[in-house]
């Protein structure tokens, strides 16, 4: 997320850079280099290491077995799925049904080629539908064997829900948290981890408790991205809970 063009521009020392900086871990695949193998072995010379990757709903379901190949062969631990939908929302309850039902079926076959599937919320989860809200429709009707949450904090309160509650009331579903801000204001724009609005505290205290293990740091069109690495490095190594 954070640095995209810095890694268009120069993925090699952009990685060096995120390394420098504390990072030991990476989302995202390897389109950077000239193959996966290239990839990983460079993330392995620096100290980095690759382990989520994913793209749309509609992408997976065509050609899963391209996907899962791609993926294992740069060792991920997770695949994800990071528009379940197969439209765009506003979501209904049918658009709900058919998404639960796609990721059971996508989480059953990723599950066979050894990667366990997520899948990636934004705001729109939480506007709510005829009944409830659409996150609660997917957590609810996905087999939690087969399908799992990369929970977005930032997506999470953009949608006018609290990321805490949303946290504890599905402990043991999230893997993996997107750490983004939330910048002052009425635009509610993205900003680097630690400028804006959301408390961290509380919501890294309570992933301790659940034992989750991965957190990425991400900001989209992020003007800065080598200093967001930076800036949010540092806060986040320095937050107490």
């Amino acid at each position: 997320g954070v640095a995209g063009e810095a890694m268009k521009a120069n993925w090699k020392g952009t990685l060096k850079k995120a390394v420098e900086f504390g990072f030991t871990e990476l989302e995202g695949g390897s389109d950077y280099a000239s193959s996966p193998k290239e990839f990983l072995s460079y993330c392995k010379e620096v100290g980095i290491k690759p382990i989520a990757s994913g793209t749309s709903l509609d992408l997976l379901m065509k050609e899963p077995q391209k996907y899962f190949d791609q993926y294992n062969e740069l060792k991920l631990k997770y695949m994800v799925v990071y528009w379940p939908w197969m439209g765009g929302g506003p979501f209904k309850l049918d658009d709900c049904k058919k998404s639960a039902e796609m990721l059971n079926e996508l989480g059953a076959k990723a599950k066979q080629n050894g990667l366990p599937l997520l899948w990636h919320n934004h705001d729109k989860e939480f506007h709510a539908m005829e009944e409830g809200l659409p996150f609660d429709y997917l957590m609810k009707n996905t087999d939690p064997k087969l399908v799992q949450c990369e929970l977005d904090i930032y997506w999470v309160k953009k949608g006018g829900a609290d990321p805490l509650e949303v946290l504890k009331k599905y402990a043991a579903r999230f893997p993996v948290l997107h750490i983004k801000d939330m910048a002052a204001g009425p635009a509610q724009d993205f900003i680097c981890p630690g400028s804006g609005i959301i408390d961290f505290v509380p919501i890294f205290a309570e992933a301790k408790k659940q034992g989750i293990e991965h957190y990425f740091v991400e900001r989209d069109n992020e003007p800065d991205g080598i200093g967001c690495l930076k800036s949010s490095a540092d806060f986040l190594k320095n937050i107490r809970f």
